[in-house]
This record gives structure tokens, sequence and C-alpha cells, in this order.
């Protein structure tokens, strides 16, 4: 019996047109991006023909790069930003130290200089510079009315420099009858100290002397045999309080 190949529209089609229809179909979903996500291994197993390009793998791929890209350039960023700030701390500490250490070296020179002068103001020296005792504390004789010498006489010719022994305030500056010209001092510490027969006076009453200060000249004026400065320590400014005045001058550091 013979058998007739079937056609017409009851005809199945072939398996070549099936593959060439899903492969069709297979790039209209790819041209409208659709596989990229819809798509499954089975299918794409089948075509053969869906690369990385035609289901739209390189778009995430791109994606990724890009969003380490992003991600190193922003820990980068963190890491100068932390590198700035610490450089900046860095700075602001050296910059505070070295300011530290200039007012140390500031406050240490005002503490030196502070205490220089202290040490100066409470220094003594010789009422006439590089001189030196012609006749002593309580030497006998008719030329002092009291019988002896209420002082010592440093030698000097007239015109000489006569300054204050120590520091202190001026309370006599004038005529003193046996004592010619003469300058009474209250001295720092609450003594006081006498230089008599001056030819001039150069302070008054009232005024703060400092050690080494000039006060006057030596002279000659008043009871005196000749040009020479009477010099005493007393503890008031009155006469008859007289002490030694080498041991005074001794007693505050003074090479007499």
């Amino acid at each position: 019996m013979a058998f007739t190949r079937a056609t017409g529209k009851h005809r199945a089609p072939s398996r070549l047109t099936r593959k060439s229809a899903s492969m069709a179909g297979v790039a209209a979903l790819a041209a409208t991006g659709v596989i990229g996500t819809l798509a499954s291994p089975a299918l794409a197993a089948e075509t053969g023909a869906a690369t990385v390009e035609d289901t739209g793998l390189t778009q995430i791929v791109a994606a990724d790069s890009l969003a380490d890209q992003i991600a190193d350039q922003a820990a980068a960023q963190k890491r100068e930003a932390a590198e700035a700030a610490a450089k900046a701390k860095a700075e602001a500490e050296a910059k505070r130290k070295a300011e530290a250490r200039a007012k140390e070296a500031r406050e240490a020179k005002e503490r030196a200089a502070r205490e220089a002068e202290r040490k100066r103001l409470n220094s003594f020296r010789l009422p006439i510079a590089g001189s030196y005792v012609t006749t002593g504390y309580k030497a006998g004789g008719s030329l002092w009315s009291s019988g002896s010498h209420s002082g010592v006489d440093f030698h000097a010719a007239s015109g000489t420099s006569v300054v204050a022994v120590g520091a202190g305030t001026v309370v006599e500056a004038g005529w003193g009858g046996s004592y010619g010209n003469n300058i009474v001092i209250k001295m720092n510490d609450g003594s006081y100290t006498q230089y008599g027969h001056l030819s001039s006076i150069g302070v008054s009453v009232g005024q703060r002397v400092t050690p080494g200060k000039q006060i006057g000249l030596s002279g000659s004026t008043g009871n005196t045999t000749g040009a020479h400065l009477h010099f005493e320590a007393r503890t008031s400014p009155e006469y008859g309080s007289d002490i030694n005045p080498v041991a005074y001058l001794r007693a505050h550091g003074v090479g007499v």
C-alpha cells in the first residue's frame, strides 16, 4: 500500500524551520534587551549565538568596573584626607611646642633679668671707686668734737665722683655743720649712710638712688684739713648712731 506525504496546513514544520524561528525570536529579544534578564541558560545554549554582547552582560561588567573605580577613588580620597588631617595636626602640635618653648625662653630671660636687677639693687660698693681708707673708725684726736672719729675717711681729690653705696632714699641733702655739704641716705635694709665734706650735691630729699648712682662730688667743706670723703654708717639718721662703716661695707660684700 502506498502512502503519500502529508502536505498543506497540517504539515508539521521541519526542525530547521523551528530552529530558524527560534533564532529569530532570540535576535528580536536581544534587540529589545529583554533577553538580558529573561533568557534561560538552556535557551542560550540552544541558540549558540548569545554572547556577552547579546545578553547585556557588558553593561553589567562595565557598571561593576565603574563602581570599583569609584570605591577605589573614594578610599584614596579618604586616605589623602586622613593624611592631610594628620599632617595638619602634627604641624599644629609642632607650632604649639615651638610657641611653648619660645614662651618658656622669654619667661626665663625675664626671670633672669629680674633676678639680675634684684641683685644689682641689693648690691653694695665703695662710695668712691678704687679708693681706700686714710683715717679709720674711732680714731682719736682733737679734730673731732666727740673726741673720736665717727666714720672713716676715703682718699679723694676734690671733685671726685661720690656714689651711693647701695639702694635707698635721700633723707638729707644740704649743709651739715662740721660735715659741710652732706647727704644722708636711708638704705633699703633700714640702715643709713652719710657722705660729708662734699664740694657739691647732686640729689635732693625724697629722691631714690641705686647702687653706684652719683650723688655728689668730693671736697673739703666743713671741718676738714683737706679734700676727702667722710663716710659713716648709722642705725638712724641722727649723729651719734654710728656703727663701724668698714664692717658694714664688708657685711654687704664690699672689699675694703
